[in-house]
């Protein structure tokens, strides 16, 4: 009886301080995040930047990553047109977790487990199609993928170069992603997760999931 009382009070003062971590955090947002993200969280379409705010319904970041990018702006992260900035030396420490809490709950909580379900839908690699991924990555990713983001993935390819072209690659040697996300976000494209321009098209029905995982395991093993 007394473990069940202690557990009840444990579950309880867990409960408020996340109701009150919640509540600064709607707060922060509001008077900080609210015009350029919205009050519902999928951007604001009556401001025009380079760049649009992605919408925060559809982000495949997790909590944490979410953190380290208002913490230290996206810019940081890789982006390169992105006007997410660092709210480090605007924010304390408590009030960038109770943010990022706060969008997290209220925009797309169950963020983790669409990506979990997403992933156990896709095609598990075979033993021995292990062994040629590198390569089979190394291939595609220069042939389809290095115009944009650089051979060596520092977001600087051709095609970034060209001045009627306004696209704006992630520098992927920097991205927070790890390879289950990578993955996800090059099978459904950006637009999918929440990304207001479709400049990172959807590659699933060009290239199978063998080949795109194969693409991801290049990128985070040997430009990363």
């Amino acid at each position: 009886m007394k473990v069940l009382l202690s557990l009840l009070l444990f579950l309880s003062i867990v409960n408020a301080s996340d109701e009150e971590k919640y509540k600064k955090g709607e707060k922060i947002y509001n008077q900080t995040c609210l015009s350029c993200h919205g009050a519902d969280g999928s951007g604001n379409h009556l401001v025009s930047f380079i760049v649009n705010p992605r919408s925060l319904t559809k982000t495949i970041l997790t909590e944490e990553q979410s953190y380290k990018i208002v913490k230290y702006g996206a810019h940081v992260m890789g982006a390169a047109a992105d006007i997410m900035p660092s709210f480090k030396s605007v924010l304390q420490e408590s009030e960038l977790r109770a943010v990022t809490y706060y969008m997290y709950e209220k925009f797309n909580p169950q963020a983790e487990k669409r990506i979990h379900e997403l992933y156990t839908q896709s095609d598990v690699i075979p033993v021995n199609k292990q062994a040629t991924m590198l390569h089979q990555g190394k291939k595609i990713y220069n042939r389809n993928c290095s115009g944009c983001h650089g051979l060596n993935g520092k977001g600087n390819g051709e095609a970034t170069k060209t001045p009627k072209v306004s696209i704006y690659p992630y520098n992927l040697t920097k991205s927070l992603l790890d390879e289950k996300q990578m993955f996800l976000y090059v099978k459904y494209g950006g637009k999918y997760w929440g990304t207001n321009k479709n400049d990172m098209p959807s590659w699933s029905k060009k290239y199978d999931d063998y080949t795109l995982k194969s693409i991801v395991k290049y990128v985070k093993t040997q430009l990363h």
